[in-house]
């Protein structure tokens, strides 16, 4: 790509402070598309005329906007779009106020304790993504790793990684200062991480260390809690995500209504059915489907789920909204999100019921 009026998507990402997963997804949600795809290497450029857009939809978001709501705002004259807007300040009400009680708390002495330091994080953000990623494991003695979460400190960044075979889930969160100068990973103990999460929650400032077989977790107060690192191999899941097939259909659809639609079902199996472009076909074995409003991309597919996969993996999503990336009945489905950090989950298909191969 050699236009000079066209910028790479880490350079808009600079100029908008939107993060590059941010930007796929709002190109894929068809919310701010690139101007330019490179058709041989897939790269998107974008334009100096797409920085407003792309700021204000950061803004909206910012406030908890509904990718639908956004496109609305985005798209109105000036008196409607801040009709909307004050219709979402009213909804967030309380939101203001406990962002500055969090905000008074940031007053914390760093440790200077033994040990190789690792970064410090927001203690709600690291409690969140703990969380969110320990739903994707399981307690098999016969294969321990299962019950574990991958920890992986680079300059800047932080990922948890977690896998029970049929889903994998990955966070990640920014650090924000004194970040590793060097990469650092190691298998973490879920059964350490879940009794140690609700204290890190309430800490609004964490300082990780490595120390010799164990990670050490500062709270803000002073206290440490240590999380055994397992001896443990961690699956390649780099290597499964690189090797995944190209995407063929997308659904993206708010989170709460497809969650409160999966609450009413209690059979073991759900499909969606893809048929129409503006809604999904909700389906179990033994009762009507039900049409869920949804932006859908690509032809017809049917494809099943275990609904104590798909459910958690929909549950644990960031944000209000949702984008399913499927490459076929029987390929691995990308629930993705793009809030506060990037947060997907690979959840597995199953055989459509009643099929016999």
């Amino acid at each position: 790509m050699d236009s000079p009026n066209l910028m790479s998507i880490g350079a808009f990402a600079q100029r908008t402070a939107l993060t590059p997963s941010a930007l796929r997804f709002y190109g894929d949600a068809g919310l701010l598309p690139p101007e330019s795809v490179d058709p041989v290497s897939g790269y998107r450029y974008y334009s100096d005329a797409q920085i407003d857009r792309a700021v204000r939809l950061r803004q909206l978001r910012e406030l908890g906007m509904p990718l639908a709501r956004v496109n609305e705002v985005l798209d109105a004259d000036s008196v409607e779009a801040a009709r909307l807007i004050d219709e979402r300040i009213t909804d967030i009400g309380n939101e203001s106020r406990y962002a500055q009680e969090i905000a008074a708390e940031l007053k914390v002495t760093l440790s200077t304790g033994a040990g190789t330091r690792l970064g410090v994080l927001s203690g709600p953000a690291l409690a969140d993504a703990i969380d969110r990623v320990l739903a994707a494991t399981v307690q098999e003695a016969a294969v321990p790793v299962l019950n574990a979460v991958y920890l992986e400190v680079s300059p800047g960044s932080a990922t948890l990684t977690a896998t029970d075979r049929y889903r994998l889930t990955t966070r990640t969160l920014a650090l924000p200062e004194e970040s590793a100068s060097e990469p650092w990973a190691a298998a973490l103990s879920g059964d350490d991480l879940r009794t140690t999460v609700a204290q890190i929650r309430r800490s609004t400032r964490i300082v990780l260390k490595a120390l010799p077989g164990a990670l050490e977790v500062e709270l803000g107060n002073g206290v440490s809690h240590r999380v055994a690192i397992l001896a443990l191999e961690f699956p390649d899941y780099r290597l499964m995500l690189d090797s995944l097939a190209a995407v063929t259909h997308r659904v993206t659809t708010a989170r709460q209504q497809l969650v409160s639609s999966l609450d009413q079902l209690t059979a073991d199996s759900v499909g969606l059915r893809l048929s129409d472009t503006n809604s999904v076909e909700l389906r179990t074995p033994d009762a009507p489907a039900r049409d869920l409003p949804a932006r859908v991309d690509g032809g017809d597919l049917s494809i099943w789920f275990q609904l104590t996969t798909l459910y958690p993996a929909i549950l644990q999503a960031v944000g209000p909204d949702v984008m399913l990336d499927l490459r076929g009945p029987d390929q691995p489905v990308t629930v993705r999100s793009a809030d506060n950090g990037a947060l997907s989950t690979l959840v597995m298909p199953i055989a459509a019921p009643g099929h016999r191969p």
